[in-house]
């Protein structure tokens, strides 16, 4: 099968949803955004932010729809949240969700070998932790009954404003509580999400690999607001220190004056950055399928 993305291109797009996961009485969607075309098409699975514990499948509908439009089919999947379900649920429904992506690509004219992962805060938190431990039994608990082979690896991995240190952004939180109801706010959801600091370590991609557990290390493309009052830049940028010198590809972007999630957002700095994880996704579709 031949895939070709030209990051340029415009297509028209439909948008449908449908359940991937059911949890007894809870059924969990996937938005997908399909090109019109003849395909096959790339895909992504998008992750939505929220503090782990809020939004939905639509949350990332700007930068989602442009993507979609040069020629990526998206599915954007809701999820178990926080505090209901706390960690692990999410990443076992996000490692679920790549699995039926995969499983499922043909339905909706795309390629399973080339699914990458995108997120945003939170969203960037997990689906980078899922491509690092794409095979960890712990997130690899739900069974795909059509597909019970399928891998959960993927191709490449983009994080936007992402919490890629969970336990340095609750402490970083916890020194601002007292300024901020936002801070207060971010504590809280994260102590809902992990239970206790030894989760933020346990579940921490900085963690994992100043630990040195054996990971994934798909490429990576961090896109962080300098202004970002929920995830100060420093703590992606260290990440992506670690995770080169780990072995792993990682392009940084840090825009100067821009908030949280910013790319999720019209205006020209959002412009710029998603014109950045198209080219991006490019070259690093270049290496998976013929020219």
């Amino acid at each position: 099968m031949t895939v070709t993305y030209d990051p340029n291109a415009d297509f028209a797009v439909t948008v449908t949803d449908v359940e991937y996961l059911r949890h007894g009485h809870m059924p969990l969607l996937a938005r997908i955004h399909q090109p019109w075309g003849a395909g096959p098409f790339p895909a992504l699975l998008e992750v939505h932010g929220g503090a782990w514990s809020g939004n939905d499948r639509t949350s990332s509908a700007h930068s989602v729809d442009a993507l979609a439009r040069s020629g990526i089919v998206v599915a954007c999947i809701d999820f178990r949240l926080a505090p209901e379900h706390p960690y692990p649920a999410q990443l076992q429904d996000i490692n679920y969700g790549i699995r039926w992506l995969k499983a499922h690509a043909a339905e909706f004219n795309a390629d399973p070998g080339t699914i990458g992962g995108f997120g945003s805060s939170s969203g960037g938190h997990t689906i980078v932790l899922a491509g690092m431990r794409a095979a960890f039994p712990w997130y690899n608990a739900i069974p795909l009954p059509e597909a019970p082979d399928t891998d959960a690896t993927l191709a490449y991995v983009i994080a936007h404003s992402g919490i890629v240190d969970p336990l340095a952004r609750y402490q970083y939180a916890q020194s601002t509580a007292g300024q901020s109801a936002n801070s207060t706010r971010l504590a809280t959801s994260s102590l809902g999400f992990f239970l206790t600091e030894d989760g933020m370590r346990e579940g921490n991609p900085q963690h994992l690999l100043e630990r040195r557990e054996p990971v994934a290390l798909p490429p990576l493309l961090l896109v962080q607001g300098e202004q970002d009052i929920n995830i100060p830049w420093q703590i992606p940028e260290r990440f992506g220190e670690t995770y080169r010198n780990a072995g792993g590809a990682v392009e940084w972007r840090l825009y100067r004056g821009e908030p949280h999630v910013f790319a999720n957002s019209p205006g020209a700095a959002s412009d710029s950055a998603i014109a950045i994880m198209k080219a991006f996704i490019a070259r690093h579709l270049r290496t998976l399928v013929p020219a």
